[in-house]
């Protein structure tokens, strides 16, 4: 199980390199608040003074400490591999010796060996400068450091900037906030341990790092407690509840130390020796837990914390990196490989998209859209549906009454009274109506251009990921196809309104459908003509007498268009006696011996239709309402027909032809070849990423099971 620990150090140098966090390593994290001894904690554990150290705020950006164990013998030398116990004790994979039995090294000063501690202190506080200024100010950007020695054990700490809460020098007002939220992003992570330091010399049940801790492990599955500063207790008080969990119990544990005092550092005091001073005071003060703390214990409870951590953590880690690197792949193919055959990469992307834009519209795309109708189902809708509910819902005598229809025929005859409704009167209206068809099939073709417009963008998002890299040739491939059904706009609009003006062209009376209406239709009107006049004959004369007026000047017998040929009824006979007595004197009515303004008087706007008047009403009504829909029963065919020939069909079978004639020059190969600014740089991010990901696989991958237990 020694070997799970340079696993996780070897994972997290692989995803430094990247600079990346998509994953939790597990780690022991160091929290508490500003001066409670954290950096001390973590000197001691590798036995060198190499922090710096100081009152006040002194750690002001996180330090990920890797601590790497070598045996003593080869102590003096260092391999390709640090991580690797095994390259400790194979002499041949040896590449370079160092005079020193301990070292360090930094991962943003590469490959640069660190045997003096005081250089890697100066280095730690020129670092934190360079980034967080020098004036207290704090920066959430880890440094991180890998010491070996055989003075230590295996260990991954993270040394936090301790809880503040007031701020000083060049620190934000926000402070606390910033470092409560640094803190937090590193004990959020599950796979972590919370090293909770406190100071023995303040009261525990105030510890801000044991708060802080309880917020993301309630449980306190994975939080240890470290009581610092055991020599500074008031006389007469000592830490011995604290220890032994009664204040308040930690499920990890409670692992009391003694730390170096400010002024055995500034006299140069050894790590070893006050070690050495601290098993003496826990013998004296604390002689029954003397064992079960102290520096040394903390190393290796905190070694066998990590090490069981790691091997629970292990199985989830493993999957995590597998989903990640399956992604990050997918990811990469999408942004494509670099171009190198820039004219045979052009015509491919033509070709695709072509063929992704007729696939659209025949329906067999790869990426068929569930949460709106595209393409050719679109088409199909609005042909079927948007037309032709459209067309169903004009009204064959809409914007016709009957005054229009008995004036047309009126016109239709001239000066002549006709004997019979004059066909002419029918041609007219009739071509009236069927131009009000003209209007929804033109709106037709323009519903259907725009949706051909549409599927250019869904073939872009959906369809031909590729084109998203070249931002130039997806605009001109655009600006080509939106030409072409530009150009084919007005040539259909041309062939609908051509096929409503055939229509109106020749009014074909002897269509079979008609003839068979016009037949039908006869009988109807004959057998409805005699029950009226039956009714009229059976209903009692006095009450039309009574009504003067009833009729128009016009309408005498034998003189009124209507009445050519027709015996006036006995009805008819009384409105023509009432209308031949002298009318009453009206303002504009002529008087003897002075000239008649026949334009002066007045035409009654309505009046009650005679029996003839009301036939022939009917009939052309009748004859409109049936040619009508033949007419629109062949529009509602023809012009779908004609939109798909003259625009659909014909922009598909040309589409490739014209994007290779317009774009496929040697001319316009770099320019429409250029990837968008960032593509490459996220390709590159992507591909590290990859890599990052398949050596951390393969890494866990060398792990077997013994090494678990």
């Amino acid at each position: 199980m020694e070997a799970l620990i340079p696993v996780i150090n070897k994972l997290q140098d692989v995803f430094n390199t990247v600079g990346a966090d998509i994953i939790q390593l597990p780690q022991i994290v160091v929290v508490g608040t500003q001066s409670s001894g954290k950096s001390s904690v973590l000197e001691s554990l590798v036995g060198r003074d190499l922090l710096p150290r100081g009152t006040g705020v002194v750690t002001r950006r996180p330090l990920i400490l890797q601590l790497v164990h070598v045996s003593p013998e080869d102590g003096r030398k260092t391999a390709g591999d640090e991580n690797d116990p095994a390259t400790w004790k194979n002499p041949r994979h040896l590449s370079k010796e160092i005079d020193a039995e301990e070292w360090g090294k930094f991962l943003h000063t590469k490959n640069k060996i660190y045997t003096d501690f005081d250089e890697i202190r100066q280095e730690i506080e020129n670092e934190t400068e360079r980034i967080s200024g020098n004036n207290k100010g704090i920066s959430p950007e880890p440094i991180h450091l890998k010491i070996f020695s055989s003075n230590v054990v295996n260990l991954t700490l993270v040394d936090l900037p301790g809880m503040t809460k007031v701020p000083v020098g060049d620190q934000p007002k926000d402070i606390e906030l910033q470092i409560r939220e640094l803190i937090l992003q590193f004990i959020s992570n599950p796979n972590s341990i919370i090293l909770a330091v406190t100071a023995a010399n303040t009261d525990m049940a105030t510890s801000e790092a044991l708060k802080i801790a309880r917020e993301v492990d309630p449980d306190g599955r994975r939080t240890l407690a470290v009581i610092t500063k055991l020599d500074l207790m008031d006389a007469g008080t000592d830490a011995m509840d604290v220890l032994m969990g009664r204040v308040i119990p930690v499920k990890l544990g409670i692992i009391g130390v003694v730390n170096r005092s400010q002024l055995d550092i500034n006299n140069k005091k050894s790590v070893a020796d006050s070690i050495r001073d601290e098993y003496g005071f826990l013998q004296k003060k604390y002689p029954s837990l003397a064992n079960r703390n102290g520096t040394k214990y903390l190393a290796r409870t905190l070694n066998r914390l990590l090490m069981h951590h790691i091997r629970d953590c292990l199985p989830e880690l493993k999957t995590r990196i597998n989903v990640l690197a399956a992604q990050y792949q997918s990811l990469l193919n999408s942004y494509g490989e670099p171009v190198e055959d820039k004219s045979a990469t052009l015509l491919q992307l033509i070709t695709k998209f072509a063929t992704e834009y007729c696939n659209t519209i025949e329906g067999t795309a790869k990426y068929i859209e569930t949460s709106e109708l595209c393409g050719g189902a679109r088409i199909c809708y609005i042909f079927h549906e948007t037309f032709g509910r459209t067309l169903e819902s004009v009204d064959p005598l809409g914007g016709l009454n009957t005054i229009d229809i008995l004036t047309a025929i009126r016109n239709a005859t001239g000066p002549r009274p006709a004997l019979f409704v004059p066909e002419v009167s029918f041609e007219l209206l009739v071509k009236r109506q069927i131009k009000r068809l003209e209007e929804p099939s033109l709106r037709c073709v323009e519903l259907v251009h725009e949706e051909m417009q549409r599927i250019i963008q869904h073939c872009s998002n959906y369809s031909t990921q590729e084109l998203l890299r070249f931002p130039k040739l997806h605009d001109a491939i655009v600006e080509v196809v939106t030409c072409l059904l530009r150009r084919r706009l007005p040539v259909t609009n041309e062939m609908v309104h051509n096929l409503v003006a055939i229509e109106l062209a020749y009014i074909n009376t002897k269509h079979p459908d008609f003839a068979d209406a016009c037949g039908l239709m006869n009988n109807n009107i004959e057998e409805q003509r005699r029950n009226r006049l039956a009714r009229e004959l059976l209903s009692t004369g006095p009450r039309d007498k009574a009504a003067p007026g009833a009729g128009d000047v016009s309408q005498e017998p034998g003189t009124g268009v209507w009445r050519g040929m027709l015996k006036p009824s006995k009805v008819e006979e009384v409105s023509a006696e009432e209308k031949s007595k002298p009318p009453a004197a009206l303002p504009a009515s002529p008087q003897k011996g002075h000239a008649v303004n026949l334009l002066d008087v007045p035409v009654p706007v309505a009046r009650k239709l005679s029996a003839r008047e009301q036939r022939d009403c009917e009939v052309i009504e009748r004859l409109i309402k049936s040619y009508f829909l033949i007419v629109r029963k062949n529009i509602q065919d023809s012009v779908p027909k004609a939109v798909m020939h003259f625009l659909v069909n014909h922009v598909k079978d040309t589409l490739q032809s014209e994007l290779v004639g317009q774009l496929y020059k040697s001319l316009l190969l770099d320019d429409l070849l250029t990837e968008s600014e960032d593509m490459a740089q996220r390709r590159k991010e992507a591909a590290d990423m990859l890599k990052a990901l398949q050596r951390a696989s393969q890494i866990i991958a060398e792990i077997r099971e013994t090494h678990l237990w």
